[in-house]
């Protein structure tokens, strides 16, 4: 293990002379964090399997977007497909398939899949279209194929340029987790036979800490999660002590065969799209009145037997799915009935504007603004509170070093990690002066996106962005540049409780820029949507590029070929994209029965709500109880993440703090229950709960077996849980990517 840190940092020592004469030896801790040049990093054919792959990713999450609002960025299921194809032409290929290659073929993938939410298609473009003539003031609310390319192309590039100088912040400083980007580090790794780098970066930030601790100890022996490190002895019982603990960090689960998961993946698409067959030519199985014909027929309450939707509840995990559930019960269980009785919202239980569906969506809006403007205020005030204590810690060195800027001449020798001069001299420096840690995990400038193409391209996309909105729209220019200015703070709020939770508030970031501009153009609709599109494009692009290069950054990937691979699946997917769309628009009603779009009513509601429109009757009172209630949770949760407890009691019954705060009422979860039918939900709820079920019994019978491992023993089962969840994770793939693709060449067969 100690090689392969060693090929992936340098360190130095520097003499400096002193004031009075004499030379002072100093050790810096400033290594580089070593891109792979042994195996490829950006190639065409990982751009090309990349954007085929990322192209089905697409129409599927245009298919569910326009249905529910759902889009997912498939970063795993991409690494997996793509290696299943390079595997099955392993025979014909001159040079092998990294996992660099794969990196960057998954990042290709997921900024292809992405589109129809950055560029607004399944929320901004048909909330537009839902305009009265009167509240378009004349502007364009319908887009051609060339309009909406253009409209892509204005939301497409500025929040990539500027995800580029977020990095060091939050990946090689704050070492930010991004949970989804480090599984998928985590999936590469196992696919292609490398360790879990996740335990390689705590190896070596533990070897680090050695290495200081030697510098500072001169000798002693210090030993840090198996890695025995000293400056000029070694211990010839070192490796034998740590044989287990050393064994027991690298079992992974890479005993699932990868034709295992490619069968699994195979069956469970073939399984979903047989059934968006079955649902196509006989409509009836998508509503099934398991709740009675009136619950059907008056209360919306249908289940559709949709493998997708269960699929998408086993990607969600239960305890989002039973907010969900918890949301659809309040909301169409509930609210609905109790409005329609009184009289508040007479119409058809489905209509958005005289029925209950229109009225409880109100609730839905207010629970995602409250929980959203909470969540990105504790971020920040987090982020304001370490901005100062940095500049505090700075201002501390300014006064004891005098000038950070007059440094003597520095003469530089390179170490390896064990504190030995790569030219034979083993002595360790008597004095130390340590560096900025964060340069350990930097990597060499030549592998970074330069300075001038980040800020330049930055400006160009902002220009473009301007100049295309007021082309397409008649906004003036320098309120679109206002609505750019106002999404990159929103962005870095984005990106730091996306590295922290694995969940990006993009529609809150939206609505918190609709309420902006509601002063900035009082009146203007289509200019609220609009700025409301620019700061979810920016914020939802910064964060797909923040978790690719997190998965990069843990496998010795370049991040300069990952920002090139973004660039090229963004551009490639606004076209795609749009004329997926079109198609959708040319086969069906949209919004209509088959494609709600409950987001574009999500949005629209909202630049009505700001610019004074009135809210329907009596929904007032429930607003303000939903939003006091779902602004108290996040802080109560913070509270009880930070306050040291390991368990909380609840009269008779104790809960450790990691499972309460698992469970902790998400506010998004809620209000998604609510602004969908509840079929969306009931699915979900069976396909999360029907894993969580399938797993316990397996863990059960397990611990019944009477098996055990030597290696294993007391991780077993951590590790068959593991196991279980990435077997779940690519069945529900499957289940999410079969209906997904069938039905999209069933509306290819209906257009033409």
């Amino acid at each position: 293990m100690s090689l392969l840190i060693q090929s992936r940092h340098a360190f130095e020592v520097k003499s400096v002379a002193t004031d009075d004469g004499h030379e002072q030896r100093r050790q810096i801790v400033s290594g580089r964090h070593m891109v792979d040049v042994s195996q490829p990093q950006f190639t065409w054919r990982a751009i090309i399997v990349g954007l085929l792959f990322g192209t089905i990713l697409c129409f599927s999450n245009l298919w569910f977007g326009l249905q529910s609002g759902w889009i997912s960025m498939m970063s795993l299921q991409s690494s997996l497909v793509g290696f299943a194809v390079f595997k099955a032409l392993e025979h014909v290929l001159d040079v092998p398939f990294g996992p660099a290659e794969n990196v960057v073929l998954q990042s290709t993938a997921v900024a292809t899949a992405t589109m129809p939410l950055a560029g607004g298609f399944v929320g901004i473009l048909p909330a537009l279209k839902l305009l009265e003539e009167s509240e378009s003031n004349g502007a364009r609310t319908v887009l051609n194929f060339g309009q909406l390319c253009a409209w892509g192309l204005a939301l497409t590039f500025f929040g990539v340029f500027f995800a580029i100088p977020l990095r060091r912040q939050t990946i090689i400083k704050e070492k930010l987790r991004f949970p989804s980007g480090t599984a998928t580090a985590q999936m590469i790794s196992v696919l292609h036979k490398r360790p879990d780098p996740t335990l390689v970066d705590e190896q070596l930030q533990a070897e680090t800490t050695a290495l200081n601790g030697v510098a500072r100890d001169h000798g002693t022996f210090v030993r840090r999660r198996g890695i025995a490190t000293a400056a000029d002895n070694t211990s010839d019982n070192s490796q034998e002590d740590t044989d287990d603990e050393v064994q027991m960090d690298n079992i992974s689960v890479d005993d699932v065969k990868w034709v295992t998961k490619l069968i699994i993946l195979f069956v469970s698409f073939t399984m979903s799209g047989v059934y968006a067959l079955l649902a196509h030519f006989f409509p009836i199985i998508a509503a099934l009145p398991v709740f009675g014909r009136r619950a059907s027929t008056v209360w919306a309450w249908n289940l559709m037997p949709s493998l997708s939707y269960a699929g998408q509840g086993i990607i969600m995990g239960l305890p989002t799915c039973i907010w969900m559930l918890v949301g659809s019960v309040v909301g169409w269980g509930i609210l609905s009935p109790l409005a329609k009785n009184e009289g508040w919202a007479p119409g058809s239980v489905t209509d958005w504007k005289t029925g209950s569906r229109g009225w409880i969506l109100w609730i839905s809006l207010a629970v995602m603004i409250a929980e959203s403007i909470i969540s990105l205020g504790l971020v920040g005030t987090k982020e304001l509170l370490l901005a100062l204590g940095r500049l505090r810690v700075f201002y501390g060195k300014c006064k004891t070093s005098g000038s950070l800027l007059s440094q003597p001449p520095e003469e530089v020798t390179t170490l390896n990690t064990l504190g030995q001069s790569v030219d034979g001299d083993t002595n360790v420096p008597k004095t130390v002066r340590l560096v900025a840690e964060e340069d350990l995990d930097e990597v060499d400038p030549r592998f970074l996106v330069p300075a001038w193409v980040t800020w330049g391209g930055l400006f160009a996309s902002t220009l473009l962005c301007m100049g295309i909105v007021k082309a397409l729209f008649d906004i003036p220019m320098y309120d679109t540049l206002i609505a750019v200015v106002l999404a990159l703070p929103l962005a870095v709020l984005g990106v730091r409780a996306l590295g922290e939770t694995d969940l990006n508030p993009v529609s809150g970031i939206g609505k918190v820029s609709q309420v902006v501009f509601a002063g900035i153009m009082p009146g203007n609709l289509v200019g609220n949507l609009v700025a409301g599109g620019i700061a979810e494009a920016g914020a939802q692009q910064a964060g797909d590029l923040m978790q690719d290069l997190k998965t990069g950054h843990l496998l010795n990937a370049s991040p300069r070929a990952q920002f090139v691979a973004q660039m090229i699946g963004s551009v490639f997917s606004v076209f795609v994209t749009a004329g997926a769309y079109l198609l959708y628009n040319k086969v069906y009603p949209i919004p209509g029965p088959q494609f709600p779009v409950p987001t574009a009513q999500v949005w629209l509601d909202m630049a009505r709500l700001v610019n004074g429109h009135p809210l329907p009757p009596h929904v007032w009172p429930f607003i303000a109880a939903f939003s006091i209630l779902f602004a108290l949770l996040p802080a109560i949760a913070v509270i009880v993440k930070n306050s040291g407890k390991e368990y909380f009691a609840f009269g008779p019954w104790t809960a450790r703090t990691s499972t309460l705060l698992r469970w902790w009422p998400s506010g998004i979860a809620f209000a998604i229950g609510i602004y969908n039918t509840p079929n969306f939900t009931l699915m979900r709820v069976i396909g999360a709960l029907s894993t969580a079920v399938v797993t316990e019994v397996v863990v059960s019978r397990h611990k019944h077996s009477g098996i055990r491992s030597d290696v294993l023993r007391g991780h077993d089962e951590a590790i068959l849980r593991r196991k279980i969840a990435m077997l779940a994770i690519i069945l529900a793939s499957g289940f999410v990517l079969g209906e997904g693709t069938f039905s999209f060449f069933i509306l290819l067969s209906q257009a033409f």
